[in-house]
């Protein structure tokens, strides 16, 4: 009787954990539709929400490179990288007082930062630049918008 309890509780558990598991951002399949998709939801969403579309984008984004990277493809993972430069000033600039689920944006860019390090680990030496230059901003980014939520 109390190895049926013990199954019942542990199959449970992982009926549990395992969709818990699987919500991490970095699990996601991500191509260019999705990002694509995900950039023309940005104009079109409430103010509120754009700052956490933009970290959500620049965190797509960041994965898609890595993985281009690693398929070999440096120079479309280095168009992206500069890419996501761009789309950290639009974060900036979308930034206002009343946003909405900034402490998630904050998360998701601190998250984005840590995978950029890994990246900027795993390249060439010919690719530092951009990564450095992308991180640079993503961390000032992550930055500004850790200032925004201690703010309110």
């Amino acid at each position: 009787m109390r190895s049926l309890a013990c199954t019942i509780t542990f199959a449970a558990f992982a009926a549990i954990a395992v969709p818990a598991c699987a919500s991490h951002p970095d699990e996601k399949i991500i191509d260019q539709q999705t990002i694509s998709a995900l950039e023309a939801r940005i104009p079109t969403a409430q103010p509120r929400e754009q700052a956490f579309l933009y970290a959500e984008l620049i965190h797509q984004m960041t994965e898609f490179s890595m993985k281009q990277y690693a398929a070999g493809e440096t120079d479309k993972a280095t168009d992206l990288l500069k890419q996501i430069q761009n789309v950290t000033k639009k974060l900036h600039l979308s930034m206002a007082d009343n946003n909405k689920r900034l402490k998630n944006a904050e998360i998701l860019l601190r998250h984005t930062a840590f995978r950029l390090t890994e990246f900027l680990h795993n390249s060439s030496t010919d690719d530092r630049d951009v990564v450095e230059a992308t991180l640079a901003q993503v961390n000032k980014a992550e930055s500004e918008t850790m200032l925004e939520v201690f703010h309110k």
